[in-house]
Formats: structure tokens, sequence, C-alpha cells
């Protein structure tokens, strides 16, 4: 089992009309074959900069590499990613 998350805060405001367009946007990411648990959270603690976490699970590595391929996915971070995220931190485990 393998579990990716990312933490990251957005360039435009918490509520305005393109964080939704993101967030919409980001739900298509649950429809690549393999993603399991997909989730999506928001930061409710002042501890850190990052606003929103994305997590889900895979049963191999090799979906997840697939996930990453997938155009679904290549068209949303080439997309809304690098337009829409001001900063982000990436976390990828292996059940241990």
């Amino acid at each position: 089992m393998m579990l990716h998350t990312v933490v990251f805060k957005l360039k435009y405001e918490k509520e305005s009309p393109k964080e939704s367009q993101f967030f919409n946007e980001v739900s298509k990411l649950s429809l690549i074959p393999g993603v399991l648990n997909f989730k999506i959270f928001r930061q409710t603690s002042n501890k850190n900069d990052f606003d929103y976490c994305l997590s889900m699970k895979f049963e191999t590595i090799k979906e997840y590499e697939n996930y990453n391929n997938n155009p679904i996915h290549v068209h949303f971070v080439e997309t809304y990613w690098v337009n829409y995220v001001e900063k982000f931190l990436e976390l990828d485990y292996e059940s241990y």
C-alpha cells in the first residue's frame, strides 16, 4: 500500500471563485483508475503555512506511477496546479 499526500497553499483567497474552480478540478483526480480513499482536507490549526491537503492511497507503486502519467492528472498539473498553487510539500509513503 502507498499513501500519497500533498499539502499546499493556493495563490487565491479562500472561498473565492478560483478556489472553487481549483477544487472542482481536483475532484476529477479521484476518477483515475487505482486511486483509493481520495480525500481533500482543510487545515484547522496555525502550525504551518499550508491550507489544504490531498490524500489518496494506491495498492502498488505501479498504480501510483500510472496515476502520475494519466492524462487527467497531467492536464490537471499543467493547467491548474502550476497556475493556482503558491507552494506545496509532497509526501509519499509505502506501508512499513
